[in-house]
């Protein structure tokens, strides 16, 4: 009698076949980098805004955001991609200082942990804005490997394309409004940069994704090293805050050029000296208000000082003299204490050792200024049609009006 025959073994049912392929696909997807935040330490109740904070990785560079959805119509309304300057200031600066929908309350602060309030004059009202960490040893961004923290303004610029090139995968949905590039002061720099390497990088080339840029936007912009550090001089006079004797004597025996000054030509030295003398005591970022020490990367004697971890109540107290609530930004101190709080980096999505203390601009980053210019890039995207807007204050001596309004005058427009 012949022997049974085995049954043949049964074939998986379809709908788990379906759902192991769905696994495959997910676990070759990379992961999401972002992560929601539904409430911040300091802040009273839940945002009234949607807020995601993460990371990119670009090479051995991990870039922290914070991005901010618009609270008009996120869908149909811009997204601008911020850059605080420095280099090295983070873009929580701009975010809770000049154009985000929070703000500290520094009238009422008397210690403890910084308590914020909502902004109602923030840009997300009508635009979704990413604000980025950049570059590398910038806020929270970070380096995993020891040559990885040195940075310059062409790495910066590439890795900031890069960021944006992961970002937009992850967010596709953003790739169908108008994007624009933003920063101030030194990212005066980057931002035309990181323009150019979206029109020629991807736009030109066909590359994904394609991104649909608009404009850019640069506020009292470092633009040309000499033509930036050159006027100052034409400034101060047109100012007041030199004499007419001074600047003639400047302006003869220097030939105009107060930069690359041969230490031999006496009377262009003697004449500099006399210059510095009179605005050594102005603060050259608003040369109407007094000049303070509270909150200034270049001259904060609190950075100086032990690690806010110690005792911030005391210190912020002992800091901040009745003399000092007088400046104009003595609340940038507030950012130090909010920022390195343990609570507010979890409720962040902070890495944890990933950064031992928290500056809002660091002034010890190993970077390289290795672009002079970028004139020369303001003029060849008047060929694009790009929509372009250049910021400055009438007030402002570190980058002066009337260095601006020379290189805008070279375009030729």
């Amino acid at each position: 009698m012949a022997a049974p025959t085995q049954p043949p073994p049964s074939s998986p049912p379809l709908h788990l076949l379906c759902a192991l392929l769905l696994a495959v696909v997910l676990s070759a997807s990379p992961a999401f980098s972002g992560e929601i935040v539904d409430s911040l330490p300091g802040f009273s109740g839940k945002l009234p805004f949607n807020l995601e904070t993460g990371y990119v990785s670009v090479g051995d560079s991990e870039m922290f955001y914070y991005f901010i959805q618009s609270e008009g119509n996120p869908k149909l309304d811009p997204l601008l991609l911020w850059i605080t300057g420095g280099p090295g200031c983070s873009s929580f600066n701009s975010l809770v200082y000049e154009i985000g929908p929070l703000e500290f309350d520094f009238d009422n602060y008397e210690g403890g942990l910084p308590q914020l309030n909502s902004y109602p004059y923030s840009w997300t009202k009508a635009a979704s804005i990413i604000f980025l960490d950049s570059p590398v040893g910038t806020g929270f961004s970070y380096s995993t490997s020891p040559e990885g923290w040195q940075s310059s303004d062409t790495k910066a610029a590439n890795e900031t394309y890069e960021f944006l090139m992961q970002w937009f995968a992850e967010h596709p949905e953003y790739l169908k409004v108008p994007f624009y590039v933003g920063g101030d002061g030194y990212s005066g720099i980057i931002v035309p940069l990181v323009t150019e390497l979206i029109l020629a990088g991807g736009n030109q080339a066909g590359q994904a994704p394609n991104i649909k840029l608009r404009g850019y936007f640069v506020g009292s912009p470092n633009t040309d090293k000499f033509i930036d550090s050159n006027s100052k001089v034409q400034f101060a006079h047109r100012m007041a805050l030199i004499s007419d004797d001074t600047y003639h004597t400047a302006k003869n025996y220097c030939k105009e050029n107060y930069i690359d000054v041969d230490i031999t030509n006496t009377n262009c030295v003697l004449a500099l000296d006399d210059y510095e003398m009179c605005v050594k005591s102005i603060w050259a970022n608003n040369i109407l208000e007094p000049k303070c020490t509270v909150g200034r990367p270049q001259e904060e004697r609190w950075a100086r000082r032990r690690s806010l971890r110690e005792n911030s109540d005391g210190f912020i107290l002992s800091s901040l003299q009745s003399s000092d609530l007088d400046c104009p930004d003595a609340d940038h101190v507030l950012s130090d204490i909010w920022a390195n709080d343990e609570a507010v980096q979890d409720a962040l999505h902070v890495r944890k050792g990933t950064v031992t203390q928290w500056s809002r601009c660091n002034i010890t980053i190993s970077y390289v200024q290795d672009v002079p210019s970028v004139v020369h890039l303001h003029q060849s995207f008047t060929n694009y049609g790009l929509r372009v807007l250049v910021d400055v204050g009438d007030r402002d001596m570190v980058t002066p009006f009337v260095g601006v309004v020379q290189w805008i005058k070279s375009l030729n427009l």
